[in-house]
């Protein structure tokens, strides 16, 4: 009998998965196994598969993970890592890992903070979805179709790449994954006017726990609404988004000033806080507080705050300096201060490239992490006061490290309700905090001390942020703010975090989790949780 070229092909995956696999496991045997029945002739699931025996496993491993607190000798490891080259193997990897009872972890762009991504403590193997980065603009309606492995920088170049006059809001940070950050919510400098990168997704593709492929209309609006602010990972594998690209104008205004203490840096951002949400859509200014160390030489070894102003603005500087001028005169804004650019060279800006970097630096991909990384968030609803500020100006010196993000609100986020998709937190809000920590040093105790600095400013600013619940941004993630362990969802435990990043919202994300995957297939540390004791 004579065998055809793809039973050979099919034949010599098998053996060739079988051999690189790094365990006796059955389950991870059978898993492999099991995948072989998803390769094509022209889609060899077999060069999709690393196992700890491949050589390049490790590489594979680092390549999307952005902080080294997961890459310690003590974190566990995948049993696999599936690099998704196609749709079916994506739909292979659900199936197998279902029937073998292995936990699968869902990475795009490996930005989560908390590694929940490709971080498990029970058997798991990792469905990476960097392969899948198409990116298809169709400017006659407007719309592209965005494949989960692409990043937000890809996304910004494919669509300038066509248009000048097109856009899309979403992230600052080029490399985050499209998979996670739109299912996430999706926020960056242009929500004032445009709103989030949900509140402007029309469709999507996902694979559902049953290996089959949904688009909107397949799943129901209540998946399409649960996916977009409620987190993908918990209802099934996003594929792909249908977004709507928005309008923006050919020249663009962005600024970057740093203001010090003794600039008065505190009574600006004390004023930023009433106006910073009242100002016209079309200017977003984020503040940023950092510590560094003092510049003047009588004050050497000692550290200080220094406060960025940092700005953009969809139209040219003439119109911006009016408008800072009547609305903002504190921050002493002046022309030489202000760039104009095309709306993709902003990106390129706020990434903090240099003026004149190439927009070429949107399509890079970091290759591993270089050190480590705590986030936390808050919103505020009422204005800090002036002595507030100074001392958690004094909380932050102290500690000698760390920075906050506030990115304001109003505008169209003002004009979409609580419950228009899973994220909640609109109107009513000043401003979004981002507690950011970050250090290079390896070592148990540097990085418990780190994270003990970030617990500290972060209740320090109890008095100051929402109340009842203390709202989170889920995009931030924060396992400190309530998690489950092990392989268990805790309806109670998932109701403290739940209020959290999504207050009355997560009862209905419960009920499309109970309808969609009644057996918690798709789970992790914070994921939403079925109802307990569904038949």
């Amino acid at each position: 009998m004579k065998l055809s070229s793809s039973t050979l092909l099919l034949i010599f995956s098998v053996l060739v998965l079988l051999d690189s696999c790094a365990t006796s496991s059955p389950a991870i045997d059978n898993f492999i196994q099991c995948l072989s029945n998803y390769s094509q002739p022209s889609n060899p699931i077999f060069e999709a598969i690393y196992t700890p025996k491949n050589s390049s496993f490790q590489s594979v491993l680092l390549s999307y993970i952005r902080t080294k607190r997961f890459t310690t000798p003590t974190t566990p490891k995948p049993l696999a890592i599936v690099t998704a080259m196609h749709e079916s193997h994506v739909q292979g990897t659900v199936l197998c890992a279902k029937n073998q009872g292995l936990q699968i972890r869902i990475r795009s762009g490996g930005h989560d903070f908390e590694g929940l991504s490709y971080v498990s403590y029970v058997p798991y193997v990792i469905l990476d979805m960097f392969n899948l980065r198409s990116i298809n603009i169709s400017l006659a309606d407007e719309t592209a179709w965005v494949q989960a492995g692409a990043t937000v920088g890809e996304v910004y170049y494919r669509i300038a790449e066509k248009s000048k006059e097109h856009g899309f809001p979403a992230a600052v940070g080029l490399s985050v994954g499209t998979g996670g950050h739109f299912s996430g919510g999706g926020y960056g400098n242009m929500m004032r006017k445009y709103g989030l990168s949900v509140d402007n997704i029309i469709d999507a593709q996902i694979v559902n726990v049953n290996g089959i492929i949904l688009d909107r209309k397949s799943m129901g609006e209540d998946l399409f609404w649960a996916i977009r602010g409620g987190g993908g990972a918990s209802f099934g594998v996003i594929l792909s988004w249908k977004i709507k690209l928005v309008r923006v104008p050919a020249i663009v205004t962005v600024f970057h000033v740093n203001r010090t203490l003794e600039q008065g840096a505190t009574d600006i951002a004390y004023q930023w806080q009433h106006i910073g949400h009242k100002l016209p859509e079309d200017l977003f200014i984020r503040v940023m507080t950092q510590v560094f160390n003092a510049s003047n030489d009588s004050q050497e070894g000692k550290k200080t705050v220094v406060i960025a102003f940092i700005g953009l603005f969809l139209g040219k500087t003439q119109g911006l300096l009016s408008l800072l001028n009547e609305s903002f005169p504190q921050l002493g804004l002046q022309k030489n201060e202000c760039k104009e650019m095309s709306w993709v060279e902003s990106t390129v800006f706020w990434a903090d490239h240099p003026i004149g970097t190439s927009i070429n630096v949107l399509l890079q991909r970091p290759k591993q992490p270089v050190g480590y990384y705590k986030s936390r968030s808050d919103y505020v609803k009422e204005v800090i006061p002036k002595k507030a500020l100074e001392s958690i100006w004094k909380l932050m010196i102290k500690g000698g490290l760390g920075f906050m993000q506030w990115n304001p609100y109003g505008g169209r986020m003002n004009e979409i309700s609580e419950s228009e998709t899973p994220f909640p937190h609109r109107a009513g809000n000043l401003f979004l905090i981002q507690y950011g920590f970050y250090w290079l040093e390896d070592g148990i105790d540097v990085t418990n001390r780190n994270l003990n600095l970030s617990k500290a400013l972060h209740d320090a600013m109890t008095p100051y942020v929402s109340k009842s619940p203390r709202e989170a941004f889920f995009c931030y993630r924060d396992l400190d703010i309530g998690a489950n362990s092990d392989n268990y969802t805790s309806f109670d435990k998932a109701k403290v975090y739940g209020a959290k990043y999504f207050k009355g919202n997560f009862e209905r994300l419960v009920r499309v989790k109970t309808m969609v995957d009644p057996t918690n297939f798709f789970k992790n540390e914070q994921s939403i949780p079925p109802l307990p004791n569904y038949k």
